[in-house]
């Protein structure tokens, strides 16, 4: 699909078919594209917990006020950051690059974060929403249905995925096939009202 179709397709699916699975080459696929989205400093913060066993799909839809999309869906994707991945090994991140730009940039990526908790709490979140975009986008060239979901209690879910110290949860994303389409957009801003230029 072309991207600029898929990104005008894309919509916030509700419901889904419990009968269409996503191939395993097809979710794979998708995966690796997400690994491709960009991060500060190439940290690559995300983390994604792919639920599969059923009863924790129960477990996680009680968690979610019962919403149905969490157990209809294909695929269930718990998107989380891992905040502290910037001290996590980080010659990994420029272990491509050569010895010099390294002397350079590890350093700069320790100062830019260290004794900061709000930056990295907010970097690791941009990265999830960078990836979760590049994931549903993704999908949806490959003719399969997303809904970016918040509406859960994010305790609940992190003890029932046992999430690590450091870490949190970013989002939820189901994948699958829409059994009911997605109701007309509710309220579009026009362009002009969203687009600045120079200052406010």
């Amino acid at each position: 699909m072309d991207l600029f179709t898929a990104i005008e397709a894309r919509r916030a699916i509700k419901h889904y078919s419990s009968t269409e699975a996503v191939s395993e080459a097809d979710f794979e696929r998708i995966m690796n594209a997400v690994l491709l989205s960009p991060t500060s400093y190439n940290i690559q913060h995300w983390r994604f917990v792919r639920v599969t066993d059923p009863q924790q799909r129960i477990n996680i839809q009680d968690a979610a006020w019962g919403q149905t999309q969490i157990t209809e869906a294909a695929e269930l994707i718990i998107l989380c950051a891992d905040t502290q991945a910037w001290s996590d090994n980080p010659q990994r991140y420029w272990a491509n690059t050569s010895a010099e730009v390294q002397a350079v940039m590890l350093p700069m990526l320790e100062s830019f974060y260290q004794g900061k908790e709000q930056l990295q709490r907010d970097e690791a979140l941009r990265s999830s929403g960078m990836a979760a975009q590049t994931l549903m986008l993704a999908a949806k060239a490959l003719g399969y249905d997303s809904c970016p979901m918040i509406g859960f209690d994010s305790e609940q879910v992190a003890d029932i995925i046992n999430l690590p110290p450091g870490h949190l949860i970013s989002m939820v994303i189901t994948v699958g096939k829409a059994a009911k389409p997605a109701n007309p957009r509710a309220g579009q801003l026009s362009l002009s009202e969203v687009l600045i230029e120079n200052r406010f």
